[in-house]
This record gives structure tokens, sequence and C-alpha cells, in this order.
């Protein structure tokens, strides 16, 4: 594979390719030189913390190295440089280049003027596969994916993890429900797109109607921004909070997923509990990006 634009890239089999592979590499069983010479580009061109640092992680343990944009301010495009000939110049420099952009299809863009492998590390509310990758790894490491009752809460229409989770999840015969405040729904072109290849999607009104029914919760961070006052946003985000006492009713078995950051949609209580998978599914990213790079890079 030259590029991984989207998780609609793989199909199932690749994608289980790529979680063995991964957890080959979780249980040490892997070459530390494996990308010895190999230079990542890591072009980041909004804050991140998780994302990039895992990739630049995942490059150095396999011996290979990074050079690294924070910021449009620390780069031409604050000049006026278009992302085509940044990808153009950055190319010339690197074995690969891994892009987080805040306009939607910019990683495709990226693809099309890059001479060497590109990985869409999310853009803007479109997609981002690397995350959905160690969010199944995470969910295959306590109970097997194929089936799942998984429910995706919070901001359903510009999660970028939301819509490439829900997508993936469309090859495993999931039955996805979801909760969201009213406006944030999952865009309607996705929820179309799934449900002709056959997923359920149930929507619900109340958490208390989810919680019992559910192999594993996947918040997202409902966007104050999306509100028109702090009053509002503060009556919604509670009705979502994730605490102990709504996890009584919890199946034993059940997972809590959140691609981090939290904001207050978790207590702080839960990380205690044994539902809670999310620092878990954060250290995750390493293995995971780990053979995403060995994928496009040797």
């Amino acid at each position: 594979m030259r590029h991984i634009i989207s998780i609609g890239d793989f199909d199932r089999d690749g994608i289980n390719r790529l979680l063995d592979h991964a957890g080959q590499i979780d249980r040490k069983k892997y070459d530390a030189q494996a990308l010895d010479g190999k230079i990542l580009a890591v072009l980041f061109f909004e804050p991140s913390t998780r994302t990039r640092l895992s990739f630049e992680s995942a490059i150095a343990r396999l011996g290979g190295t990074s050079l690294t944009v924070g910021s449009v301010e620390a780069c031409s495009i604050a000049k006026g440089e278009t992302l085509a000939d940044t990808i153009r110049v950055v190319s010339g420099y690197a074995d690969a280049i891994v892009i987080r952009h805040p306009k939607e299809g910019a990683a495709r863009l990226a693809s099309e003027f890059s001479t060497v492998p590109v990985i869409n590390a999310g853009d803007g509310a479109g997609q981002h596969p690397s995350q959905t990758l160690l969010d199944l790894y995470t969910i295959r490491q306590s109970m097997p994916i194929d089936g799942i009752n998984i429910a995706l809460i919070g901001d359903l229409r510009y999660g970028r993890t939301a819509h490439s989770l829900a997508s993936a999840l469309s090859l495993y015969n999931a039955r996805l429900h979801t909760l969201c405040p009213r406006g944030l729904e999952l865009p309607e072109t996705l929820s179309a797109r799934l449900e002709e290849q056959g997923m359920e999607i149930i929507a619900h009104e109340n958490i208390t109607d989810i919680i019992p029914e559910v192999d594993a919760l996947y918040v997202t961070r409902v966007q104050r921004e999306r509100f028109p006052d702090s009053a509002s946003y503060f009556n919604v985000a509670s009705s979502y909070r994730i605490t102990p006492e709504l996890l009584a009713d919890a199946k034993k078995h059940l997972i809590v997923l959140h691609p981090l950051p939290r904001v207050d949609e978790i207590d702080p209580r839960v990380d205690e509990m044994p539902h809670a998978k999310y620092f878990e599914q954060s250290r995750n990213g390493v293995p995971v990006r780990m053979a995403m790079l060995m994928q496009v890079m040797q």
C-alpha cells in the first residue's frame, strides 16, 4: 500500500493483518533496525499530543528518525506557500510523510503531490485511520470485534474518529448505537452508506438506555464551540458524562474507550475501574503505528 488516507484503503483482511503485526510488535517480536536510515516527516498543522508523539516514538523504535513541523506558523505556508508545494518539497527530504491538517481532504491532496507514502493523521472532520486501527486493536485485546455492540457518544457530525471507526466496524457485522446532541448526528451520507453495507444503526436519546446493551462505549468530546452559550453546552455535556454509578448496570466485560483528550465527559473515578481502557488505547498507538510505518516504508 502506497498511502494510508482513509480506513477505506483497507479491507477486513488488510486490517486483520496489520493488527496481527501490531500484536507481534507489542510482544517485542520485531527488528529494532527495520527502518534504519529512513526519515519520517511529521507535518502537524493543528495541535496534537498522542498522535504526533506516538508516530515519533514509532519511527525511533524502528531505527529511523523524524523531521517535525509543529504548526502553520513554523513553515513556509505562513508565507503563502501552497500545501501542494510544501508536500513537493518535503517529499524530497523524507521517505514518508505523516500529515495532520484542519481541512478535510488535505491528506488526499498531499498524496497527489507526494513522491513518498503519505499517512493521514487526521484531516478536519474527515478521517483518522491510524486512530481507528488502534481503536480496533484495543477492542480486540478484550473481545472479538465481529458482531460487537458498540455505542458512539458525543459529537458524531464533526468527530473524524467516530467516522473512521464506524466505517471500519461495518466490515465486522457490528451493531452501532448512537447518542449525540441534536444537530451533531452522524452525517447522513455516512449513515446511508453504512446502512447500505448492512450495518444496523440505533439512535438513542438517553444514555441509561445504552449502557446495559453494549459491549463497548466510544466516548468523544462534546465540542463547546458548537453551542450558542455556556449554559446550553453544560446542560448537554452533563447528560453524556460517564460515571461509576452509570456503569453499575453495564455488562461485566464492557470497555470504555476515548480517543482523548477528554474534558469532563468521563468522571476520573472511572479511571480505576476495569472498564476503563482509554489510557491503554493511547499506549497502543505505538505498536499500531509502528506496523503502519513498516507497511508503507519497507
